[in-house]
C-alpha cells in the first residue's frame, strides 16, 4: 500500500487563502507606496547572515531564539530581525549612499518564539530606517512614527497608539537613584512591565533595590498616560542627572514635532515602561498597540540606535528605525474582524467564459482587452456555463464576458454584469466601448 505523509506546516508559521494572502500583500503594497512618498529606498539583505555579523551586539533575550547552523565549516544564523543587516550594510556600502539615507525593507525574519496565539517563528517585518553620518536631528525621531501613522491611514488602520518613552530617561533616573550597578537587570524586568502582575513586578524590582526606589520607579511607570502630565512629573526631577535631562529634552521635541506633523493626539502617549528588549537602543523607543486589543502585544516597534553600526566600522551612523511586525498585525486585524471587513478591488475586471469550440476565439478576446489594459481573468475549461458563472461568482469578479458558438460566428462577445443581471452584445472591433 502506498503511504502518504498528511500535509502539515511547522507551529509558528503563518501560511493564507489566496483571498487573505491578496488582502497581506494589498497591505504591504500601501505601506511601501507611502514610504516610497517620503523618498525611502527600497532594499533587502541575504536571509543567511554570518553568526558573527548578527551577534556582533549582545541582543538579550533575542540571542537565545536564533536559529543558527553550521554548513561547509561556516557559521550561519537566520536574520532575526532587518536592523542589525541593515547596520552591516550601510558599513559595507557608506560610500554609496547619500546621508542621511532613508531606507525601508519589507521581508521574512526567524526567531524561536514560544509557540502561542499572534507569535509567530517566521514572520514579516517592514521596517523604515533613517540614518546619518556623524549626527542625525532628533526629528527624524517623530519623522518614522508620522510615515508609519500614513501607512496606517492607508490602509484604513485608525484605532492604534504609539506608547512612546526614552531610553535615557530611565537610565539618568537610575544613577540619580545610585542604583545604575544593577541597570541591566532592572531594564530586564522593566521589559516584562505588561507581562507580570503588579505584584510579582514590584517582588522582582525589591530583589535588586530598595523599596523606596522600586515603589517611585512603579509609581513612574503606572501613571495615567496623559502626555502633559507625564511631561510635568518627569520635568520635577530635571538637574538631577545630565543624562535623564537629556531624555527628557529629546522627548519632548519628539512630541513638539508630531503636533507640527498633526498625528492625532489620540494616537500617542508617553509611557515610561517602554524599554524594548534589543539593547542596541540609545534613546527615543516605541511600541505600538491597537485601541482595545492591548493584550494582543505590540504590533509596530522601534527606537533610536547612535552606536549599532559601531560593531562593524569606525565611522559614526547614528539612525532610528520603527518596524511593523506585519505577521502579527495581520493575524491581530483577522481576529477582530478588520481583515472581514477590508476593502479589496476583484481580482479582474472581467471574467472570459468559453462554452463549446471557442477556446481560440475566447483568446483573441482575452489578448485584445488585456493590450486595452483591462485585468482579465479565464475560464476555459469543457463545463456547463451555471458552473463557470459559479466559479466567476466566487471570485467577486463583476462582469463576465460569455464567448459561445454564436458569439463566435457573429465576433461578438456577450458582456453581463453580475450584480444587477443586465448584458449588452458587442462586437470584437469595440471592445474599446466596455465600461468597466
Amino acid at each position: 500500500m502506498e503511504s502518504r505523509v498528511k500535509p502539515s506546516i511547522l507551529p509558528g508559521f503563518m501560511e493564507l487563502l489566496p483571498e487573505e494572502e491578496r488582502i497581506f500583500q494589498d497591505m504591504q503594497q500601501k505601506i511601501r507606496n507611502v514610504y516610497e512618498s517620503f523618498g525611502c529606498l527600497p532594499m533587502d539583505t541575504p536571509i543567511i547572515e554570518k553568526s558573527e555579523v548578527l551577534l556582533a551586539k549582545s541582543q538579550g533575550e533575542t540571542s537565545k531564539q536564533i536559529y543558527r547552523f553550521t554548513k561547509e565549516d561556516k557559521d550561519m544564523t537566520l536574520r532575526y530581525d532587518l536592523t542589525v543587516p541593515f547596520a552591516r550594510y550601510v558599513a559595507m556600502h557608506s560610500e554609496n549612499l547619500a546621508f542621511p539615507f532613508r531606507r525601508y525593507q519589507i521581508g521574512k525574519v526567524y526567531r524561536g518564539e514560544r509557540n502561542q496565539k499572534g507569535r509567530y517563528r517566521e514572520f514579516y517585518q517592514c521596517d523604515v530606517d533613517i540614518v546619518g553620518k556623524e549626527t542625525l536631528d532628533i526629528s527624524n525621531d517623530a519623522m518614522v512614527l508620522y510615515m508609519v501613522s500614513e501607512a496606517f491611514k492607508a490602509i484604513g488602520l485608525e484605532n492604534y497608539y504609539f506608547a512612546l518613552s526614552n531610553r535615557k530617561l530611565i537610565k539618568g533616573l537610575l544613577a540619580f537613584w545610585k542604583v545604575e550597578t544593577q541597570e541591566e537587570v532592572i531594564l530586564g524586568i522593566m521589559d516584562k512591565f505588561y507581562k507580570l502582575k503588579l505584584e510579582t513586578f514590584k517582588e522582582m524590582l525589591e530583589e535588586v533595590v530598595e523599596e523606596k526606589i522600586a515603589k517611585e520607579l512603579i509609581q513612574l511607570l503606572t501613571m495615567v498616560k496623559d502626555t502633559k502630565e507625564v511631561l510635568r512629573c518627569l520635568e520635577s526631577y530635571q538637574g538631577e542627572n545630565e543624562l535623564f535631562d537629556e531624555g527628557l529634552k529629546e522627548i519632548q521635541e519628539v512630541i513638539e514635532i508630531l503636533k507640527v506633523l498633526e498625528v492625532p493626539v489620540k494616537n500617542y502617549q508617553l509611557d515610561l515602561s517602554i524599554i524594548r528588549g534589543l539593547d542596541y537602543y540609545t534613546g527615543t523607543v516605541f511600541e505600538t498597540f491597537l485601541q482595545g486589543a492591548e493584550n494582543y502585544g505590540s504590533i509596530c516597534s522601534g527606537g533610536r540606535y547612535d552606536q549599532l553600526s559601531s560593531c562593524f566600522t569606525k565611522e559614526n551612523y547614528p539612525g532610528v528605525g520603527i518596524s511593523i511586525g506585519l505577521t502579527r498585525l495581520f493575524s491581530v486585524l483577522k481576529e477582530i474582524g478588520f481583515i472581514q471587513q477590508y476593502p479589496l478591488k476583484p481580482v479582474g475586471e472581467y471574467m472570459i467564459l468559453s462554452l463549446g469550440n471557442t477556446n481560440r476565439y475566447a483568446l483573441k478576446v482575452y489578448q485584445k482587452l488585456s493590450a486595452l489594459g483591462y485585468r482579465v481573468g479565464l475560464n476555459l475549461e469543457e463545463s456547463k456555463l451555471k458552473k463557470k458563472m459559479s466559479y466567476a461568482n466566487k471570485l467577486q469578479v463583476p462582469r463576465v464576458i460569455i464567448v459561445g458558438e454564436d458569439e463566435m460566428k457573429r465576433e461578438e462577445v456577450l458582456v453581463k454584469d453580475m450584480f444587477s443581471g443586465e448584458q449588452k452584445s458587442y462586437r470584437i472591433e469595440e471592445l474599446n466601448k466596455i465600461q468597466v
